[in-house]
């Protein structure tokens, strides 16, 4: 056997722990409740005094309004005032990106049972971090230049680091003490699943025991929310009422996405370095592929699509019949979730999916973050054995997809395959397993798992 599957079967990979930060929760047992509740983070921004023109009205979204390092360190390490002081020190002066990069690692970090303080092991070079995402902290940009142009003195030296992508990989790295290999990982929407796969491609082929894989939240500038819903791909007119009704994936009455905001972080080990510490295995990433279109622009590809879940399920030694769930990019757009309904009816036939769901309705899209908290919600559904629903598929278009409807599925999940589709034609998909002879979902953790 040649190729990725070589390494993957030979070196199996494993995630040991995770973390998220949303405005859905906060925590895993509590991301998991909120999913299979089908509880929506999206709201609508209350409209201020003026235009009544809908295109100048504030968009629908499910962002970090409330997050503050402060408290979100009293409610998250109030046993561990030294690494609470630790986090405000490195980050609390940091953009966004980087403030929530250095809360999720320090979460993921001890849900895998390692040291939240500086690890001594960390620096021998066998630990390595991986940050997903590019142009993280745009509304920090835009804000600094905005403030510069009208009072210049004010001016912070330390925007010189601040506004970088690597400022996350510095404050992790800081914070946890990580000496390896390290880099930002950027794919637009993908970047999540592509720095996760990356990450699998580092522990397999041995060249780190483990990694840490951290996406931070990523920040918009009212420049880019503009463009976004200039080209059509926004939710923002219909159900302007009912705004957690706006994200409506693979329905008829779709109108575009509609944005959220998170951070998540995973760890992913060999399977011997996880057991050498008594680490429990949460999932096995058993397979990935990644995949372009060969063109520029906003217009998916079913072809590229298609190219990737084959190479992620080929990879894995898994035939389409062995999956029992896919998360679906999904992101309520017009055009992207018919095209990849049709990448999906392309790999799994008339047969289907059993299931299929897409997280966005509820988490909104996370951008950068998306594949990485998808993978999260992936992972927490089969060890909990039940699919969330999609509170807002009222008129499928595509029933033959197996679209889990208004209330949450309630079965046996092995297999699953978890999908991330990108601007500029980037195409990604994993596919994760529960662990053989692994607990079962009752005997779960509660801090894992409901």
């Amino acid at each position: 056997m040649t190729g990725p599957a070589a390494h993957v079967d030979r070196h199996p990979v494993v995630v040991t722990g995770a973390a998220v930060l949303s405005p859905l929760a906060e925590d895993l047992p509590a991301l998991a409740a909120a999913l299979l509740a089908g509880r929506s983070a999206v709201t609508l921004p209350p409209s201020p005094a003026g235009p009544a023109d809908v295109d100048e009205q504030p968009l629908p979204a499910a962002l970090l309004t409330e997050f503050h390092l402060d408290r979100w360190a009293q409610r998250h390490l109030p046993d561990d005032p030294g690494t609470a002081t630790r986090l405000r020190r490195v980050v609390g002066r940091a953009a966004l990106p980087a403030r929530t990069a250095g809360c999720v690692a320090l979460l993921a970090a001890r849900d895998a049972g390692l040291p939240v303080a500086p690890d001594p092991d960390a620096r021998s070079g066998r630990v390595g971090v991986l940050v997903a995402g590019s142009n993280l902290a745009l509304a920090h940009q835009a804000a600094t230049v905005l403030d510069h142009r009208d009072m210049p003195s004010r001016l912070r030296a330390s925007y010189a680091l601040t506004h970088l992508d690597v400022d996350a990989v510095a404050a992790v790295s800081e914070l946890t003490g990580i000496t390896g290999e390290g880099w930002v990982v950027g794919g637009a929407s993908a970047s999540g699943t592509i720095a996760l796969i990356q990450a699998v491609r580092m522990v397999a082929a041995d060249w780190v025991d483990r990694v840490l894989v951290v996406a931070p939240a990523a920040e918009l500038s009212p420049a880019e929310e503009e463009a976004f819903r200039r080209t059509g791909a926004m939710a923002y007119q219909r159900f302007r009422d009912t705004p957690e009704r706006m994200c409506r994936p693979f329905d008829r009455d779709r109108d575009g996405f509609v944005r959220g905001q998170a951070a998540a972080a995973v760890v992913v080990e060999r399977p011997d370095a996880a057991a050498a510490r008594g680490a429990v295995a949460l999932a096995e990433v058993v397979g990935y592929g990644q995949r372009l279109d060969a063109r520029r622009g906003t217009e998916p590809d079913a072809h590229g699509q298609e190219a990737a879940m084959r190479a992620a399920l080929a990879c894995a030694g898994v035939a389409p019949d062995d999956v029992d769930y896919v998360n679906a990019h999904a992101t309520g757009s017009v055009l992207g979730d018919l095209t990849e309904a049709t990448a999906l009816r392309r790999v799994f036939g008339d047969r289907g999916v059993p299931l299929v769901n897409s997280t966005k309705p509820l988490t909104g899209h996370c951008l950068s973050a998306a594949g990485l908290v998808e993978a999260i919600a992936v992972i927490l559904q089969m060890r909990a054995g039940a699919c969330h629903p999609n509170p807002n598929l009222d008129h499928p278009v595509e029933p033959v997809l197996g679209l889990v409807g208004a209330t949450a599925v309630h079965r046996s999940l092995r297999t699953a395959l978890s999908n991330s589709f990108a601007f500029g034609g980037v195409n990604a998909s994993v596919v994760l397993r529960l662990p053989d002879g692994g607990p079962p979902p009752s005997r779960v953790r509660q801090r894992r798992v409901l």
